[in-house]
């Protein structure tokens, strides 16, 4: 078996970081494997960087694929289709893998389903796994809930986190046979992670800054910062978080809110202090030790959760719900007074809930089953 190959497809951040402890599964066990990345995050600090702090082997192909407008997402979905079919073609592999619920994680699955339709013309079957499996917001407006949806019912192997995703798909339809509860990858990331991270980065004392003693924001969501109305709500919403603790808020931007920001001539509050995107092993510093996490990254509060801080989720939503049902994350919305009281909750909350997102050895079980 271990001479079938896989694909491993992504375009984010936290796909590089959630696909890394498989990819290093693999080559502890000599599986054959090709990487794709097509783009979609492409600034140094969000790409580049992460392969060389992960130790992971060079992306086979760069597609280079950028958005070009929000409203343009059948294009940017679109193309990433017909370069990734180009490369499945030629390469054959046994299994797509992708991660999450990107418009990278929806090209790459229906490539490979529509490569799979003229398996009489191909001769062959390209399977696709789908990691973290199951999430929901139940917010058809997001286009990740869109995305993850389809590529669940386009999957051969739904890895889901936790049984509650399980259930969730069982009662969509989905086989129980293609279910998989592993546990998520972000566990095994973060344990291979944190230790490299204390020895080598000293982030704390580059920005003058001490642990717990201040806030760590993260926010770029489409919903969040493409509406002005709501943008400013949140920023307001923050100036009172800082006027209440008086502890400086760290807010490493994504290059989408930096362009939003401009666009709306929007200013960042007092107290928030605006540092350039950072590499994963300084992030995760940042994190680890901060008082209070703040972020409409679905990523962000299952890292929060694992690491037990505290974290406040600036959405009307989760597709990370059982990080709320754990009391290590509150949903505030976007009001700024909700989001004032839902800091003040968490700021004293007690740190002492359980992990509900696995033991460590999510990569190990999926590549288990994939090789059976």
């Amino acid at each position: 078996m271990k001479n079938k190959k896989l694909a491993f497809i992504f375009g984010t951040r936290p796909e590089i970081i959630k696909l890394s402890p498989i990819i290093r599964e693999c080559q502890r066990k000599k599986v054959s494997f090709f990487c794709i990345h097509t783009g979609q995050h492409y600034s140094y600090a969000l790409d580049t960087i992460f392969f060389k702090e992960l130790r992971l082997p060079k992306p086979e192909y760069r597609l280079q694929i950028k958005s070009k407008a929000p409203f343009r997402q059948g294009e940017h979905t679109g193309t990433m289709l017909i370069e990734i079919e180009k490369i499945l073609l030629r390469e054959m592999p046994y299994c797509v893998v992708v991660q999450g619920d990107t418009n990278t994680v929806l090209a790459a699955a229906l490539t490979a389903e529509k490569i799979s339709t003229t398996s009489h013309y191909t001769g062959f079957y390209i399977k696709v796994a789908h990691v973290e499996a199951g999430l929901r917001s139940f917010d058809r407006s997001m286009p990740e809930e869109v995305n993850r949806f389809i590529a669940d019912h386009l999957s051969d192997f739904l890895f889901v986190p936790t049984k509650n995703e399980q259930k969730l798909l069982l009662r969509e339809g989905v086989p129980s046979s293609w279910i998989h509860v592993t546990g998520n990858t972000i566990v095994d990331a973060l344990q291979q992670s944190l230790a490299l991270a204390r020895r080598v980065n000293g982030i704390l004392g580059k920005l003058a800054i001490s642990k717990n003693a201040y806030m760590l924001l993260t926010l770029h969501r489409q919903e969040n910062v493409d509406s002005k109305i709501v943008f400013k709500n949140i920023l307001k919403g923050l100036e009172s978080v800082y006027e209440k603790f008086r502890l400086p808020v760290i807010f490493p931007m994504h290059p989408r809110t930096q362009k939003r920001l401009k666009v709306f001539n929007l200013k960042i509050p007092f107290g928030i202090k605006v540092i350039e995107p950072v590499g994963f092993l300084d992030f995760l510093s940042l994190e680890a030790d901060s008082r209070l996490t703040l972020t409409d990254s679905g990523g962000v509060q299952e890292e929060s959760c694992i690491l037990k801080v505290p974290c406040v989720t600036l959405r009307n939503n989760t597709e990370r719900p059982q990080t709320v049902l754990v009391d290590a994350n509150v949903v505030a919305g976007t009001n700024p007074e909700n989001i004032l009281k839902a800091a003040i909750k968490m700021y004293g909350t007690s740190r002492r809930w359980r992990n509900p997102l696995g033991d460590g050895t999510a990569a190990k079980q999926i590549l288990n089953i994939l090789l059976k």
